[in-house]
């Protein structure tokens, strides 16, 4: 893209959708811009989000190189360093665009923000808001600000069917076709950007909203573009075992609430040092060979120490409510917890400006793999990711930072194409839930992959409706992530498998682990 863009379309309403658009009216004046989202502007994980966000600032003792660091460490060595020294050296500058906006980070008696400790971080270093509601808060701000911009277009309830592109060889992405009030219709756009999120919905115990169902991943597919490391998908270890699967905030035990398993023995110290405040892919898994282990289903968590109801509900003020409806008293009493499906650092594959192996095609957020995450995501660097680079995909678009680059990025990719289903099944989510949670969850095996691999080949991938497409995605979604996880025969961060626990050889080659649609 050479010249400025005139419309721009902007896919999903999470932080990272609602932060380039607004960061776009101010990039780009003279553009329009479009802010799509399938439910309500309300409607993502954003507003889910009960951890905080990361971010070094200035005046402290915490250092950018240290939550470098911490992030690399978290990612098992599988981090790109220059994304993660973008992320992490660009904080501070978001954390105050926050603020202008309004929004109400937790303070302290003093007046300065209030920094807390999460999971394999080293220093405090955390932002809140309302406590355990940062996401919701953030989202309020940047929904209010999209909401008074009149030249931000929101189309709510509109579900992006697909992407547009111009069927070159190499083709151009040039806009969407969107499902909106049952009736499909065409939205041409100089750029889109996909901040569609990920797709918890794959599982049975999942941390995400039902809106969760990998759509903007599933396009990409179809329209070619190059996806990365889809076997490395984050379970919390802490969702309470109710459902709806109330996710339990990594802050709990960042204040000391311990694991316990069905006897009320504590167990996590056998598995890792830091006993509960290991990385999130050590407790889950440890978490889930314990229950194997023991022949149980759920763990407990104990925050009865922490200083009592009072206590709880100042600091955890959303969950002491939830807790409370559901009819736990966690001042008194342990909470039964079981590890739930809640961030895929796979996705999309990007470059450090948020562009896809699609011209005209950006994708940041969950969606996208920038290689931040690595194998495995640090706490509240989520959040931040969406900032980022939401931001930097706007300075490309509007500055052409990165045209002098060589032009668009292309990456090394095997190509994949999955075979057509000799009699096509209708996919029941639930259905498809189970067996991804059977096969394909917190540990995997060469045998439970090739089970789930066998039924996914037999379900179909089209639809009408909303729900059957989105169903449809979540089998595309499935497949890659199957795939992948069987490719990688190797255990790495959140990806374990039970027939290879243990990393490959130091002197191996590197593994590809990006695929693209083979084209016939």
């Amino acid at each position: 893209m050479n010249t400025s863009p005139e419309h721009v379309l902007v896919v999903g309403s999470g932080i990272a959708g609602l932060y380039s658009a607004l960061r776009l009216r101010q990039a780009l004046p003279g553009a329009a811009v479009t802010l799509l989202t399938k439910g309500n502007l309300a409607d993502s994980n954003t507003w889910h989000a009960q951890g905080g966000i990361a971010a070094v600032l200035p005046g402290g003792n915490d250092l950018v190189s240290s939550h470098v660091t911490d992030t690399q460490l978290a990612g098992n060595g599988w981090c790109v360093p220059e994304a993660v020294e973008v992320l992490c050296a660009a904080a501070a500058d978001h954390i105050g665009v926050l603020l202008a906006l309004g929004a109400p980070f937790d303070r302290t008696a003093s007046g300065e923000l209030a920094l807390g400790r999460e999971a394999a971080h080293s220093a405090s270093r955390i932002l809140h808001a309302g406590g355990d509601a940062t996401g919701a808060a953030v989202a309020q701000a940047l929904i209010a600000a999209v909401r008074q911009d009149p030249g931000i277009a929101v189309l709510e309830h509109a579900f992006l069917a697909d992407l547009r592109t111009d069927e070159a060889e190499a083709p151009t992405v040039t806009g969407a076709l969107i499902l909106r009030a049952g009736v499909l219709t065409t939205v041409d756009a100089d750029a889109v950007i996909l901040a569609t999120g990920g797709a918890g919905q794959l599982f049975t115990h999942n941390t995400n909203p039902l809106v969760a169902t990998g759509d903007g991943l599933a396009a990409a597919w179809r329209a070619g573009a190059v996806v990365k490391d889809l076997e490395f998908l984050q379970f919390h270890p802490t969702a309470l075992d109710v459902p709806g699967n109330l996710l339990i905030s990594e802050a709990v035990r960042g204040e000391g609430a311990i694991l316990l398993d069905g006897s009320g023995a504590r167990f996590m110290t056998a598995y890792h040092p830091a006993a509960e405040l290991a990385p999130r892919d050590v407790v889950s898994r440890s978490i889930a060979l314990h229950l194997r282990e023991r022949g149980e289903d759920r763990v407990y968590l104990d925050a009865t120490g922490l200083g009592g109801a009072g206590f709880l509900a100042a600091r955890f003020p959303s969950l002491h409510r939830q807790t409370t409806a559901h009819g736990f008293d966690w001042s008194a009493e342990p909470l039964p917890v079981v590890p739930a499906a809640h961030y895929w650092m796979g996705g999309i594959q990007t470059d450090l400006w948020g562009r896809t192996s699609l011209p005209g095609l950006y994708a940041v957020g969950e969606t996208a793999c920038t290689g931040v995450h690595g194998a495995n995501r640090l706490a509240s660097n989520s959040l931040l990711e969406g900032l980022v680079y939401a931001g930097r995909a706007v300075d490309a678009l509007a500055t052409q930072t990165a045209a002098d680059d060589g032009g668009w990025p292309t990456f090394p990719a095997i190509g994949l194409e999955f075979p057509e289903p000799d009699r096509s099944e209708v996919c029941e989510r639930r259905t498809l839930q189970s067996l991804m949670t059977d096969h394909a969850a917190v540990t995997r095996s060469a045998a439970g992959l090739q089970v789930a691999a066998k039924q996914l080949d037999q379900y179909s991938t089209a639809g009408d409706t909303v729900a059957e497409r989105e169903t449809a995605n979540l089998v595309v979604a499935a497949r890659l992530l199957v795939h992948a996880a069987a490719a990688r025969e190797e255990s790495l961060g959140a990806h374990y498998r039970t027939d290879f626990p243990g990393p490959r050889p130091a002197e191996s080659a590197p593994q590809l682990t990006s695929y693209r649609r083979a084209r016939s």
